[in-house]
């Protein structure tokens, strides 16, 4: 066919191949987050860095159990694992955005035909091939494997603040269950010996049996909140054991030895704008990244449906030696260039490009979900925190006023100048205060806690950076 008929063809080659870019949806959405939190920002103490805190609470057994629960956790090994897998996949997508390159060699010895000596032949050569990628489609492969990567790293360090702020949930627990089990101690004590009394003055005539009843029920109602406490602290114990993977008696040992936690932890500063917490939490990058791979896998299904040129290449030797001759000779070639047109495929391609943009769609709602769900978070523990701070001194106001009053009651008692049920209910009183207060630290050392996990653990999106 003369060069004639081919150029209208060729001249129209370059708006054939715009026609035929690939529209990909924008890789990035906006969070639609508020422009302020609607609950208030806790500005009292000194503020520090939220990613350094733990370090700050001088409790050195705190640290001890964040770092055994890192290296014991599943959710953190499983999280370095499919940090592994993405970046293989990373590579092999990047791998196809340039050429092959492969090696071959061979030898036989043998006779071919008659009356032809034994003959010895050996070849060896190299063949490259390359898809030059007209539509980018490979490079879509490749930035959806690239922005994988870059979430399943955000992903490990969500893990590892998970991981952080679940340990210290159930270390502040521990350590309330601890205090509340002396309460119950002292209070069991303290019954016992008012029973002991009243026995000896319901013997000597004194006292009725029924008050010397109520004593004695006293006293084995307060054992068995001893008896059911320490139960539930050996529950509380045997979960941080499942979650540092250390021995139970070691973590007893160290428990016992460790001082008293404060009453308050050490403060961190929370960025006033939403938008920007939001970009310190891992598992939202890690859902925006989830975003922009779904749309390089849009480009790349488009790219699919496209023609696909590719070139190929080859050099080689030869030596061959038969009856005391010998041959030597090389070869190379350049070519051929192909292109592949797709042409009937039953609506494969097609239906590839709808799936590829339902996911999109997909993670574009649960991105935009899980800032909701992290708006959420932030929110709850501000206000938990500012409840927990307004209760603070009403709550210790109560526990000292009931603990004056039972002081005085039971002086009273003694001097036979109130009576038994007086005593205990005034007991009764003092005891819900003194627990009131420790549930009350806890609360509060809880909702930073929760805060801490809500504003991201003082993770960025530099720590992904080589």
């Amino acid at each position: 066919m003369p060069f004639s008929v081919w150029r209208p063809l060729l001249a129209t080659l370059p708006l054939w191949l715009a026609a035929c870019a690939t529209t990909p949806p924008p890789p990035a959405v906006p969070a639609l987050a508020a422009a302020q939190w609607t609950a208030p920002l806790p500005h009292q103490g000194q503020l520090g860095d939220l990613s350094t805190w733990w370090q700050r609470l001088d409790d050195p057994l705190l640290v001890v159990l964040i770092a055994a629960a890192e290296d014991a956790s599943p959710t953190v090994a499983s999280a370095a694992s499919r940090i592994a897998q993405a970046r293989a996949t990373s590579v092999a997508a990047g791998a196809a955005l340039g050429p092959t390159l492969d090696a071959s060699a061979s030898a036989s010895r043998g006779i071919s035909q008659p009356a032809v000596p034994i003959a010895t032949t050996a070849q060896a050569g190299l063949q490259a091939a390359w898809e030059i990628d007209l539509f980018g489609t490979n490079r879509a492969a490749a930035n959806a494997a690239q922005a994988r990567q870059q979430g399943a790293q955000a992903q490990w360090h969500d893990a590892r603040v998970s991981v952080a702020a679940e340990v210290a949930s159930q270390y502040i627990t521990v350590r309330a269950c601890a205090l509340l089990r002396g309460l119950a101690g002292e209070d069991a004590q303290s019954r016992q010996e008012t029973a002991r009394l009243s026995g000896l003055s319901t013997r000597a005539g004194f006292t009725a049996p029924a008050v010397d009843a109520l004593a004695r029920a006293s006293a084995a109602e307060a054992n068995n909140r001893v008896v059911q406490q320490l139960a539930q602290c050996d529950v509380y114990l045997k979960a941080m054991v499942a979650l540092t993977g250390l021995p139970e008696a070691e973590i007893a040992q160290k428990l016992a030895a460790a001082p008293v936690p404060p009453a308050q932890i050490a403060l961190f500063s929370i960025a006033s704008i939403p938008a920007q917490v939001l970009a310190q939490r891992p598992d939202i990058y890690s859902a925006e990244r989830d975003v922009a791979a779904a749309s390089f896998d849009v480009g790349n299904a488009q790219g699919q449906r496209y023609p696909r040129l590719t070139l190929n290449g080859s050099i080689g030797a030869l030596a061959y030696r038969a009856g005391g001759a010998s041959e030597n000779f090389g070869t190379w070639s350049i070519g051929p260039v192909a292109l592949s047109v797709p042409v009937f495929d039953g609506g494969r391609r097609r239906a590839d490009v709808e799936a590829a943009q339902a996911r999109y769609t997909e993670a574009v709602a649960i991105y935009r979900g899980k800032v909701r769900q992290a708006v959420r978070e932030v929110e709850e523990a501000l206000v938990n925190l500012r409840s927990a701070d307004d209760r603070f001194a009403d709550t210790q106001a109560a526990a000292q006023g009931y603990q004056a009053s039972f002081n005085a009651t039971q002086a009273r008692y003694t001097a036979g100048l109130a009576s038994l049920p007086e005593l205990e209910d005034a007991r009764r009183s003092a005891l819900a205060a003194d627990t009131n207060a420790i549930a009350l630290q806890r609360e509060g050392l809880l909702a930073w806690i929760a805060l801490y996990r809500a504003a991201g653990g003082g993770w960025t999106a530099s720590a992904l950076q080589p």
